[in-house]
């Protein structure tokens, strides 16, 4: 098969740069000149961005008068050249998200950035979703794809099932797979064996992957395609955990 042929669809490689990036340029806007910044994002469950901002920053402040913005996420360069930088421009519109569902979200940004721990109940802070409207993704030099918002998002019914399951393969997963959460960081994704004191641990699901995590260090694994249900997370682990371990003997 040719490399075309190998690769992911265009929605699933752009979901896959979302959800694995530690960190995007939000584009915001006041009075019509544009503002550049760099922001830290999680996604939500359903693809939705999370970002924790402090009302200090400017764009906070452009966001609270003009919602519609646009976050860019980028890839690893193939070569020299950085356009041949897998990347994904997403527009969409910022909402502050409040009362418990900011703690359930804000819990799932944190798993993805544990170092903001130290500020992250500061009061200046709270959690913003970006609610999707459309994405341009471009997989590399002279490789683009406009994507609607229906095509990019994940199924919703899977989604659903897998929020609904997530705790319980968290905490399963830990409880009793810890070696398998270490295989899969360190002999598929390349991670270093943690520090004294420290473990791998599963800390987040969603129908496109998983990310784990070891202190303040976080790894994603993407799944070989997108699961709908509980079962689909185990397979993905069974066999992610299978390669680690046969690439560290």
């Amino acid at each position: 098969m040719t490399d075309a042929e190998n690769a992911p669809d265009p929605a699933l490689e752009a979901r896959r740069l979302i959800r694995a990036a530690g960190g995007a340029a939000l584009a915001t806007q006041a009075a019509g000149q544009p503002f550049a910044s760099l922001v830290t994002p999680a996604t939500a469950p359903d693809l939705s961005p999370l970002l924790l901002l402090s009302t200090l920053s400017e764009h906070t402040r452009q966001l609270q008068t003009e919602p519609r913005c646009a976050l860019l996420f980028t890839g690893e360069p193939d070569g020299p050249n950085p356009q041949t930088t897998p990347r994904v421009t997403l527009t969409g519109l910022a909402e502050r998200v409040e009362g418990a569902e900011a703690a359930a979200l804000k819990a799932r940004w944190l798993a993805r950035h544990p170092y903001a721990a130290l500020y992250a109940d500061f009061g200046d802070f709270s959690l913003w979703r970006i609610a999707p409207g459309g994405a341009l993704l471009v997989g590399g030099f002279a490789r683009a794809v406009r994507l609607r918002v229906a095509d990019l998002l994940p199924d919703a019914a899977a989604v659903a099932a897998l929020s609904a399951a997530e705790a319980g393969i968290i905490e399963h997963v830990n409880a009793d797979h810890a070696d398998a959460v270490a295989a899969v960081a360190e002999g598929v994704l390349g991670q270093a064996a943690p520090a004294a004191g420290e473990a791998w641990r599963l800390v987040a699901v969603d129908v496109d992957g998983a990310d784990m995590a070891a202190g303040e260090r976080v790894c994603r694994l993407h799944f070989s395609r997108p699961v709908s249900a509980a079962e689909g997370v185990r397979a993905e682990l069974v066999r992610a955990a299978r390669d680690g371990r046969t690439r560290t003997g």
